[in-house]
């Protein structure tokens, strides 16, 4: 038996949709309303604005990859030696459960975190650290016991990069899998392109500064 949808689920399918394709500046809520098919009192109803509804979108994910992501980073915090490449490794198992919040749910939430950062939706940054800041302190502890020779400066713009590469491999995905198999007859699936990905950012933070 298919479970019929509440109106809020309606309204945050298509919200996430329409966000994750066209970001969060360019999307209306009367586009939101219109591919919902339901009108803007209910969406004031159910969230009472439009940075809730964003907040509530991005929540169905982080509130799946933070506590794995935490378990991750506790367990890795007990090894008397840390590396960066080991850090980012945490991400693999929490950024996988993100399919049982959608088939495509790893793409989407990277599509939704790269429009969160280009588009300054500083609200989504508070929210997060208001409810993850914990996961987050502990991941930039491991980062830096890792990188003692960075700056706290120089480990934020390092991290910017990380995203920046990160959000841009996952969404062009499927053009890079097929040029990559029309140039170089390689059969390449979404999680190998995180396996080269992930060497790549640890090399980046690593690298020795200027």
């Amino acid at each position: 038996m298919v479970k019929r949808l509440t109106t809020k689920d309606k309204i945050l399918n298509a919200a996430e949709a329409l966000f994750a394709e066209h970001g969060f500046e360019q999307t209306s809520l009367r586009q939101i309303t219109a591919d919902a098919q339901v009108n803007l009192a209910s969406v004031n109803y159910h969230f009472g604005s439009k940075k809730a509804l964003i907040q509530a979108v991005m929540a169905r994910y982080l509130e799946v990859l933070m506590p794995a992501l935490h378990q991750e980073l506790q367990t890795l915090s007990q090894q008397p030696q840390i590396t960066t490449r080991a850090v980012f490794d945490c991400f693999r198992g929490p950024l996988q459960e993100l399919i049982h919040v959608c088939r495509q749910g790893p793409t989407i939430f990277l599509s939704l975190l790269g429009f969160a950062y280009t588009e300054i939706q500083g609200h989504l940054r508070r929210y997060t650290m208001a409810h993850f800041g914990d996961v987050i302190q502990l991941l930039l502890t491991l980062l830096h016991a890792a990188n003692p020779q960075l700056s706290p400066a120089e480990m934020f713009w390092r991290l910017h990069f990380v995203l920046g590469a990160t959000v841009f491999a996952q969404v062009s995905g499927p053009a890079l899998r097929e040029i990559a198999a029309a140039d170089f007859g390689e059969a390449i699936e979404a999680d190998d392109v995180l396996e080269r990905l992930i060497p790549f950012l640890a090399g980046g933070v690593d690298a020795p500064s200027k």
